[in-house]
């Protein structure tokens, strides 16, 4: 079901999904119901902002926004609100504070810790002297030979 929805979204990404119903009167809050719409995910479709997305839940935020737009909220309130709402996973770009800080630091950090085990390793096995098999001796050759007849 999650893959019928997220193909569906694919399909309809180049089209907007804001409907004529959800359009404010007033041109200068429509403009920011927009802006903030664009920095908001669908959470049904994952990384695609509500303003795009035709899914039930963000022609819902969207309505969400517009309402708190027209009781007067500011951007930052309306955000606010959201994310007590859903949590920051509700944000496209969510904040490097807090325990997201762990998040946007464990991916390069992992890197450096992958580059730093390759190079002393590396750098181990340049080190290791080399070291040849010792040749067989003639009874373990006769034995070879014996073994490979059968």
């Amino acid at each position: 079901m999650r893959w019928l929805v997220l193909v569906l979204c694919l399909l309809t990404a180049p089209a907007f999904a804001v409907q004529p119903d959800e359009i404010l009167d007033d041109p200068v809050l429509e403009e920011r119901a927009r802006e903030l719409s664009k920095g908001l995910r669908c959470l049904v479709c994952r990384n695609e902002n509500i303003d795009e997305s035709n899914a039930d839940l963000a022609r819902d935020l969207r309505v969400l926004v517009r309402e708190r737009l027209v009781a007067g909220d500011s951007d930052e309130e309306v955000i606010a609100y959201l994310v007590d709402r859903y949590g920051e996973y509700v944000l496209l770009q969510p904040t490097a504070t807090g325990e997201n800080l762990i998040l946007w630091i464990a991916g390069p950090a992992m890197l450096m810790v992958a580059l730093g085990l390759a190079v002393f390793y590396l750098r181990r096995r340049r080190a290791a002297p080399d070291t040849a098999p010792a040749p067989l001796s003639a009874e373990e050759e006769a034995r070879l030979k014996e073994i490979l007849k059968k």
